[in-house]
């Protein structure tokens, strides 16, 4: 068994990060100091919680070329976008750092004499935060700030693909003065990751990832009794109306099914399109998608990067053939882009059309720059189809009528309904999931009740 992890980075293929990976006796020292300061960091006032977390997040952006640079070499996102996850975690940070005082603010209960009654948010404890590599920041500070905010001990274990990212985090608490072992990250293996979970010193856990690793995350909370939030898989469906501005959906659904090459738990993934403008926009996505560039992710004139691995790449290969083998049309030549190569994490971008929900394409999660786009004749036909699978994180709609999305919006199932945008994340809206996307909540006020537990006051005044 292996004792450290080897990051391979989608640009080159070489290793990029190599770390060892923790033992039983770091883990078991990690939790045993993470509960010690625990114990003194939430004795603090909130206030000074919120200014060393917020000097944090200064001392983190002040590293945002260098950030941006790693983030491009440890998971292939174009240079030229990177940067822009450095400010999508500034402004989440900053945004639960302007709630907290509000959203965790007792309830003051009136209307009963003679007595006082209120309810406080108290902090659960050590809280576990395992993070991707897709988004590794914006996943991650989703969790970690408001857990610390709390009260709450983190310990973090990010993905193997994405180490360096944990290493920022803790440069940054670290410097802004946190006590000691109030965050800290672990790199560890699965079985490790495995056994950290189950320990009955920690409260919380929240997770980002796969279906299946949501599974496992519940299989080793089965003993104990910490809570799990979980950010699982999508295959989130947009829906373009026939009162539809044609121009603005081509480019936003092109923009949200082929950013970070497609690796995005709430891109779009199936587009159903008003008949009477489904030639219009599926011409549209293809003449956009020609003008992207598929690169060496470090030239700032790249738009489009590998993919994260060359196992993910031929994967999605697979589906799209699948796919074609089943009666679909593949509208996108991958000879019109250069880099496209096979055995490689180089994958071209893909549209398919005579597409049904027979096909994995249109059924289950295509983690890549590949999407399949269905005529439809109705809203009903719309709903029915936006509906028929398993995951339910996001969904869009493309319409005029802001009343008539929000009635249609009301029969799909899914964790946040967009209207005119998507693959976005509003840090003061809920973000959720249903059916196999998951369950709990992160960002919002809301975000904070998985990281605290309530704690009623029922006081008799004496007379």
């Amino acid at each position: 068994m292996s004792t450290s992890l080897r990051t391979i980075s989608p640009v080159d293929g070489r290793i990029y990060v190599e770390r060892e990976l923790a033992d039983d006796a770091a883990i078991n020292r990690a939790l045993e100091s993470a509960r010690r300061a625990q114990v003194e960091w939430r004795s603090l006032p909130l206030t000074t919680r919120c200014t060393l977390l917020a000097d944090a997040v200064r001392r983190f952006v002040s590293h945002r070329d260098a950030i941006a640079q790693e983030l491009t070499w440890q998971m292939g996102r174009p240079i030229r976008h990177a940067p822009q996850e450095v400010r999508g975690f500034e402004e989440r940070a900053n945004h639960v750092l302007a709630i907290a005082a509000s959203a965790l603010a007792p309830l003051v209960l009136e209307g009963k004499s003679g007595f006082e009654r209120q309810i406080k948010r108290e902090p659960v404890g050590v809280v576990v935060v395992v993070a991707p590599w897709n988004y590794p920041y914006l996943t991650a500070v989703n969790a970690i700030w408001p857990a610390l905010i709390a009260g709450n001990a983190v310990v973090l274990k990010h993905s193997h693909q994405t180490p360096l990212c944990a290493e920022r985090f803790a440069e940054a608490l670290g410097g802004a003065g946190l006590p000691q072992h109030i965050f800290q990250y672990l790199h560890l293996s699965h079985e490790k990751t495995a056994r950290l979970l189950a320990d009955a010193r920690v409260n919380a856990v929240c997770f980002t990832g796969s279906v299946a690793g949501g599974h496992a995350v519940v299989q080793a909370l089965a003993t104990g009794f910490a809570s799990a939030g979980l950010e699982l898989g999508g295959k989130d469906p947009a829906y373009v109306r026939a009162d539809a501005n044609v121009t603005h959906a081509i480019e936003t659904l092109t923009d949200g099914a082929f950013y970070n090459a497609g690796q995005s738990c709430c891109g779009i993934k199936r587009i159903y399109v008003d008949e009477r403008l489904f030639d219009r926009v599926v011409a549209g996505m293809v003449d956009l998608t020609y003008q992207y560039r598929l690169d060496d992710p470090t030239d700032p004139e790249t738009t489009l990067g590998p993919v994260v691995r060359a196992q993910a790449a031929a994967a999605i290969r697979a589906q799209v053939a699948d796919a074609e083998a089943r009666g679909a049309r593949k509208l996108i030549d991958p000879k019109r882009f250069a880099a496209d190569r096979a055995g490689t994490p180089y994958l071209a971008p893909q549209i398919l059309t005579e597409v049904d929900h027979s096909m994995s394409i249109m059924r289950d999660e295509t983690f890549g720059p590949a999407i399949g786009i269905m005529k439809v004749r109705s809203d009903e036909e719309a709903i029915r189809l936006m509906n028929d699978s398993e995951y339910g994180l996001t969904a869009a709609i493309f319409s005029a009528d802001s009343e008539q999305a929000e009635k249609l919006g009301s029969q799909l199932e899914t964790g946040t309904v967009f209207l005119n945008r998507c693959d976005y994340l509003d840090p003061a809206l809920a973000w959720t999931g249903v059916k196999n996307s998951g369950r709990g909540c992160t960002l919002s006020t809301i975000g904070f009740e998985q990281l605290t537990r309530p704690k009623s006051y029922h006081f008799r005044i004496a007379p």
